[in-house]
């Protein structure tokens, strides 16, 4: 019996010791891509997308009027800031300064045009929000950094 007793507290020891000790991350949820939709929509009318930190879809809406290649346009932006981590008027910014960077239009996933931003919880990425139709690059990411800002979200870690 003390052997078996033994033997467990050691199985058990050694089974915590070899649990690694993994990250926890800051999760953007359905309930807050809904408040992220709701503020883009008090400030634009447009088409959005709403993805977590692992370019799942949260969210997607496209507003009355506005054309319906808006909705792809807008998860391909949020796609684009989510695996740049940066906006993506100041991305495709770059790209365009950089010959090296030119094929990145070639890539069917990317969209090179603002109204796409990421969101960061202090210095944690959570996800991203993109926008599309509300009247041009410079409007789609103004409606975007609004919405975040409304909420508490940074688009910079």
């Amino acid at each position: 019996m003390y052997r078996t007793a033994l033997f467990l507290s050691l199985a058990v020891a050694t089974a915590a010791q070899a649990t690694p000790q993994l990250p926890r991350h800051a999760e953007l949820d359905l309930r807050t891509a809904r408040q992220l939709a709701d503020a883009s929509l008090a400030h634009c009318t447009a088409a959005l997308t709403v993805l977590d930190r692992g370019g799942n879809l949260l969210l997607g809406l496209r507003a009355d009027g506005v054309g319906p290649h808006n909705s792809l346009a807008s998860q391909r932006k949020a796609y684009t800031a989510l695996s740049t981590k940066t906006p993506t008027r100041l991305f495709a910014e770059r790209a365009r300064n950089n010959p090296e960077a030119a094929n990145l239009n070639s890539l069917p996933e990317l969209l090179l045009l603002g109204g796409g931003i990421p969101l960061f919880a202090d210095a944690e990425l959570v996800g991203a929000l993109g926008i599309a139709g509300a009247g041009g690059a410079a409007q789609d990411e103004a409606c975007a950094v609004q919405a975040a800002e409304q909420l508490g979200l940074k688009i910079t870690p």
